[in-house]
């Protein structure tokens, strides 16, 4: 099974689903528009976990909330990231491809392959 956090309005998250749906098409695929589903503060911490990246790396930095949250100041705990991803998922990263416990983070898209070898 493969999942795909996908944000239609994103052309990586769009090349990924292209890629896939090309290149793996055998296999059964789940995308899940994190925009209209954000996932929960449990759910994060476990993708976290198949990802194996510091929290951080989740984060869309650009974002308006990132700043207005005041994410990137010193001391900001992994929870207070957890939960603002939670309520503003805008702030994650897209797209995020899992497949067979593992996970990438599809940015450049070409990270996607490692998780076919």
């Amino acid at each position: 099974m493969i999942t795909i956090y996908h944000n239609p309005r994103c052309s990586k998250s769009r090349a990924a689903c292209t890629w896939i749906s090309e290149s793996h098409a055998d296999e059964p695929t789940e995308i899940v528009e994190y925009l209209k589903r954000p996932l929960t503060v449990s759910q994060l911490k476990a993708l976290r976990e198949l990802l194996d990246v510091p929290l951080r790396e989740m984060v869309r930095t650009g974002e308006t909330e990132y700043a207005d949250l005041g994410l990137g100041a010193a001391g900001v705990t992994d929870e207070a990231i957890y939960e603002a991803i939670a309520r503003h998922p805008s702030l994650l990263q897209r797209p995020i491809v899992v497949r067979d416990g593992r996970a990438v983070i599809g940015r450049p898209t070409e990270n996607i392959a490692a998780l076919f070898e």
